[in-house]
């Protein structure tokens, strides 16, 4: 009965945590919609001359939201009267709805408070549930643009969003399974292609805000122009801020080289500014550069792709000490390809028609601008990884140390008395030839045998030489190697002392006598002598 109770509950429990991230997944796009649908909102009810209804601005809202996603616009309320195109993506308002996905699929594979094993989708189910969810608002999203004054162009409303969507889940999954790498040369390719890609960024804005700031009045007259009133004024700055990402991949694009287009027949490099730009009035766009060639100081921009394939290179040099050259180099590009591949999504992003004619190409070349990312990480990149990698395999010689000399340490006071007392006992050698003549005729006698002589041989006095006294040399006191020339002196008998006789060795374990028929009454005395020994 146990069993078939859990059964239909786990299968439910697995159920139930799709259907809770496909749940994910549409409160995330809602959460997004909200959002910018009370910012219009707002800026329509502050504007002292709003122009349509609520219906007009929920359309304007659903529009800005798929605008977010990479989808094309139609403007149909032009002055000409033909529908101009919509495709520039500020891409701060893509950051809003890729974290929200982000999100959602993090918390769907959450084990919950507590570390409580709750019934989890796998990875593969969490990410088609939350995007399939996110998705579904999508779609009645794209249906209801249709009947205001942005309608969503199918190609890109079928082609970007899911691609978004589905990028932002997985990238969700990841961070929930702790961002695992395969091995340790793909934990390094995307760190270094990071590094790359943000030093773009950073470089490209730092080249914009320079410029910027350089036609700083030029900038102000053009703000304050669009608006007159403090609400419009608002609105514009808030577009502003929401299209200041898509300056600094203007800029890094600048740096890289292929520039970027101001209408059909303008192109902005470095080199300078070529043809007839078409600019409309726009406060980020009066940091383009004015026309002619180029100075120095717009050729000071490609420090900013030198800088980054530099910090590329090492990055990937510095973690392969332990690789082959040929890894290096293969880490190097598939590093400069991500990069590469980022830089071109943003330019692709970035840029994009806005409006019909001279207007239909603005901002960067996706394609142009990916090359040229690719030719800076390889032709500068991967050098700097090799030479990075050659210095950190260098050998280092090690340095001589002295060797500590050991402290000595004081002997405590009972020891050194102790060897003091034996040196005052200790006879010098002084002593021995004046207080023993006989161990100094023995030494003489040793000196003048016969060469050839063995030691201990029978000498023309009955002793041996070297031995006054007619022991041999390997005696008790003598050399065991037969050098008659070792005389211990402090150990030998004087003339007139007798020899000491070696005392016989006790038996350590005497054989007991056989005592086959003991007499009457031994036992008993045994036995009492027993009883009187100490241990009974």
């Amino acid at each position: 009965m146990t069993h078939v109770t859990e059964h239909p509950l786990v299968q439910g429990g697995r159920s139930a945590a799709l259907a809770a991230a496909c749940v994910r997944g549409g409160v995330a796009a809602g959460l997004g919609l909200g959002a910018l649908a009370v910012l219009v909102i707002a800026a329509w009810i502050s504007s002292p001359f709003p122009d349509g209804g609520p219906n007009d601005v929920l359309h304007a809202a659903a529009g800005l939201w798929l605008l977010a996603h990479g989808v094309d616009l139609i403007r149909t309320d032009t002055l000409s009267g033909v529908p101009a195109p919509l495709g520039v993506v500020p891409l701060l308002l893509t950051a809003l709805p890729v974290w929200l996905v982000h999100r959602a699929a993090r918390d769907a594979l959450d084990p919950g408070p507590g570390g409580r094993d709750r019934p989890r989708p796998s990875p593969s189910g969490a990410i088609a549930s939350v995007a399939g969810g996110y998705l579904l608002v999508a779609a009645v999203v794209v249906l209801y643009s249709e009947s205001g004054p942005f309608p969503a162009e199918l190609v890109t409303a079928g082609l970007w969003p899911p691609a978004v969507v589905t990028g932002a889940a997985a990238a969700g999954v990841w961070t929930a399974r702790g961002r695992p790498f395969p091995g340790q040369r793909w934990a390094v390719l995307p760190r270094a292609a990071g590094l790359g890609l943000v030093t773009l960024l950073v470089g490209g804005a730092a080249a914009a805000a320079t410029s910027l700031t350089w036609r700083a009045g030029r900038a102000e007259t053009v703000f304050l122009g669009l608006a007159g009133e403090w609400s419009g004024r608002a609105v514009v700055l808030l577009l502003v801020l929401a299209l200041l990402p898509n300056a600094a991949v203007w800029g890094a694009a600048y740096g890289l080289g292929p520039g970027f287009a101001l209408g059909t027949g303008a192109l902005a490099t470095p080199l300078g500014l070529a043809g007839d730009p078409a600019v409309p009035p726009f406060p980020l766009l009066a940091a383009v550069p004015a026309e002619g060639r180029g100075t120095w100081l717009h050729w000071s921009v490609a420090a900013v792709p030198l800088v980054a394939a530099l910090l590329l290179g090492h990055r990937v040099g510095r973690s392969a000490r332990t690789w082959t050259a040929r890894e290096t180099v293969l880490t190097a590009l598939g590093a400069a390809g991500a990069c590469a591949a980022a830089v071109a999504a943003l330019a692709g992003a970035a840029g994009g028609p806005l409006g019909s004619g001279r207007l239909s190409a603005f901002g960067p070349v996706w394609w142009q601008t990916g090359a040229a990312a690719m030719l800076w990480g390889t032709c500068v990149g991967v050098p700097a990884a090799l030479g990075a990698r050659a210095w950190g395999r260098r050998a280092l010689r090690p340095k001589r140390v002295p060797a500590p000399v050991p402290t000595p340490i004081p002997a405590p006071a009972s020891v050194r008395a102790t060897a003091e007392a034996a040196a005052d006992r200790k006879p010098s050698r002084v002593w021995a030839w004046t207080r023993r003549p006989a161990l100094a005729l023995s030494r003489v006698r040793g000196l003048l045998r016969r060469p050839g002589t063995a030691p201990g041989a029978p000498g023309p006095d009955g002793g041996s030489y070297g031995d006054p006294y007619g022991r041999s040399c390997a005696g008790p006191y003598g050399d065991p190697l037969g050098d008659t020339g070792y005389e211990p002196y402090d150990f030998l008998p004087a003339a007139w002392e007798p020899s000491p006789e070696p005392k016989p060795r006790p038996d350590p374990k005497p054989d007991p006598k056989p005592n086959p028929n003991p007499a009457p009454g031994a036992e008993g005395a045994e036995r009492s002598e027993e009883s009187k020994a100490p241990g009974a």
